[in-house]
């Protein structure tokens, strides 16, 4: 059995079968974002979005949309397939009526559920028109921010030394970091330990290991770090109105590095902050 709140209630897989099933994961959610991004542009709204992603992984890929009715104590269900968080929503922002428009800034968050019970995780940014010279800096400068956390990603590496990464990218650029949500450990289950911050001090923090997989996924402000909640309960937005990125990859921690299991080809390069690191197998 499986269903988008909890784990497959199957056998523990062995090490090689959790890899394959995250690598398939990993590859089915970034084909989302793949097959959507022509659909993104200027008088499309955030709901037409979000059936054009549901109809394809339901129909085509036969994985389920795993946001759809995901419910944390203390939460309403969320109501839709993916997140699109546009300007100024950090993250949550639920599809709906809104139509983009030429100068906006939208992330979208693709999370599916395969037949077997694995979760891929990953977001990207997407600029409608011709956006705000801010706008473009903030986003490549946090995706950026997630790259340099990836390229810190090995076994020994402490959780510590990528948030430290990302949070003096970011800090160095002007920006501010949100410290309210993180990355997180994935797998058979959506949300799992540990906790990914953005942020912190190096060699602090839970050591890696091989066979680790978790998302990294920095939310960066333009503005300061503070964050309000809209009265959806799930909606969360810069407090000061500024501008917010986000890039996330779900990435595997490998006997000599890291992997990262949600890129494909419709993903832009790793930036030159990075050049030369190996993340594929």
């Amino acid at each position: 059995m499986l269903d988008n709140h909890g784990m497959s209630t199957k056998i523990p897989p062995t090490k090689e079968e959790f890899i394959a099933g995250m690598r398939e994961a990993g590859k089915l959610a970034s084909e989302v974002l793949d097959h959507v991004t022509p659909y993104i542009k200027s008088g499309v709204t955030t709901g037409e979005l979000d059936r054009i992603c549901y109809e394809y992984m339901v129909n085509e890929q036969k994985t389920v949309p795993a946001p759809l009715n995901y419910q944390p104590p203390g939460y309403p269900p969320f109501p839709k397939s993916i997140c699109t968080s546009v300007n100024d929503v950090i993250c949550h922002g639920i599809p709906g009526d809104r139509i983009l428009k030429d100068g906006d800034v939208v992330n979208l968050d693709i999370t599916v559920i395969t037949q077997s019970g694995y979760y891929g995780d990953t977001s990207r940014m997407f600029m409608i028109g011709e956006p705000s010279i801010m706008a473009k800096r903030l986003s490549q400068i946090t995706y950026e921010c997630m790259w340099l956390g990836i390229a810190q990603v090995k076994p020994g590496c402490t959780l510590g030394d990528i948030g430290h990464a990302i949070q003096t990218h970011a800090e160095g650029a002007g920006y501010s970091v949100v410290r309210e949500y993180c990355g997180h450990g994935i797998g058979q289950v959506f949300h799992d330990d540990p906790q990914i911050v953005h942020y912190g001090k190096p060699g602090m923090g839970e050591k890696l290991h091989e066979g680790m997989t978790f998302t990294i996924e920095p939310m960066i402000n333009a503005g300061k770090r503070d964050i309000r909640t809209m009265p959806d309960q799930w909606t969360v937005k810069t407090k000061d109105r500024s501008l917010s990125a986000q890039w996330e990859h779900t990435c595997l921690v490998t006997a000599t590095g890291v992997e990262v299991l949600t890129y494909s080809a419709g993903n832009p390069p790793p930036p030159a902050c990075v050049e030369g690191l190996k993340f594929r197998p």
